[in-house]
């Protein structure tokens, strides 16, 4: 599998953390372990979180965060999002190198450190904790220039349609 790449999927369009689950169904389907950890999303509830028990015990999701930072219904104060973020941050480190996985996915860290709750150095220190094989995936919008310069592979997704612009909500099994 050679020394693992640093894979970015970032941009203000939809479709990073899918296109990281697609990856991971993909990985799964070849017999790899994955791990996705969520930073910021915390307890909000997403179909990936019931469907990813379908490619247990190669895919495993780990939920850390206080929710999205500011926005709908976030009630927390910024000292909660900042320790939970650093807690998340110390669970991907330990899974990054426990060598049990084959890929983990750091899934909205990219925004985590655009957000201040982590730091853009803590993420570099992540990509070069990896062992040897293991591929990094890290999404969320505003990945840091420095982030992208380190990553091998680089997606950035553009919104040129989005249904919220025509008023219609978000819907479950498309938008979470």
């Amino acid at each position: 599998m050679g020394d693992g790449l640093l894979i970015v999927y970032t941009g203000g369009g939809k479709g990073k953390t899918t296109a990281a689950l697609g990856l991971a169904l993909r990985a799964a389907g070849y017999g790899r372990r994955i791990c996705m950890v969520q930073f910021i999303k915390g307890s909000w509830h997403s179909g990936e979180i019931d469907s990813h028990k379908r490619l247990m015990p190669e895919f495993e999701i780990v939920r850390g965060g206080e929710g999205f930072v500011g926005i709908i219904d976030d009630k927390s104060p910024r000292e909660d999002h900042e320790r939970a973020a650093r807690a998340t941050l110390e669970e991907a480190a330990s899974r990054i190198r426990s060598g049990k996985y084959d890929v983990v996915i750091l899934d909205e860290i990219n925004y985590a450190a655009q957000m201040g709750l982590v730091s853009v150095q803590d993420v570099l220190d992540l990509a070069g904790q990896r062992r040897p094989g293991t591929d990094l995936v890290l999404t969320g919008n505003h990945a840091a220039p420095e982030v992208v310069e380190a990553a091998d592979l680089v997606t950035e997704m553009r919104e040129v349609k989005h249904p919220f612009q025509r008023g219609i909500p978000a819907r479950k099994g498309i938008d979470f």
